[in-house]
């Protein structure tokens, strides 16, 4: 019985099309980091990028449940002292870039530090708007509503 590991000629990489409007966040987030690590095929191989192209549009309509979108906070630090700055799920929805509460949630759910995490990540592509520029690689529609009943409030 031998263990089959991918090799990077034998990886296909298709392309997906998710409109994250009122979809939950975590939910969206968990399915997402699962395509691009590569984790939905059987072909899956840990150190190998097996994964898929996302392309989200929406993102600035999603849903965040609870009291998370007044409550949660968003931490980082300057480098200079006293530098720590922090921003709330509904400062940044109303900003100048709220796809940016879509690719945070993405980017903690996938492996910290590594290689492979940064090359995997540059397969993410989250526009706040409805238009996207990959129609030319026709990525195929992926309805999260569809998977299951929670997934869209």
């Amino acid at each position: 019985m031998n263990t089959y590991s991918a090799k990077p000629s034998e990886v296909t990489q298709a392309w997906w099309l998710i409109d994250a409007e009122d979809v939950v966040l975590g939910r969206l987030a968990s399915h997402v980091a699962k395509v691009l690590r590569g984790k939905h095929k059987t072909m899956f191989t840990p150190h190998i990028d097996t994964g898929d192209h996302v392309v989200i549009v929406n993102a600035d309509k999603i849903k965040i449940t609870g009291k998370k979108l007044q409550q949660k906070r968003y931490y980082w630090y300057t480098g200079y002292p006293g530098g720590i700055k922090e921003a709330t799920p509904q400062f940044i929805l109303t900003g100048n870039h709220p796809q940016r509460v879509v690719e945070k949630a993405i980017l903690r759910m996938m492996p910290k530090d590594s290689p492979l995490a940064r090359h995997q990540l540059r397969k993410l592509h989250v526009y706040a708007g409805a238009a996207h520029p990959h129609e030319a690689q026709q990525p195929k529609a992926l309805d999260m509503a569809a998977l299951n009943p929670k997934n869209k409030r």
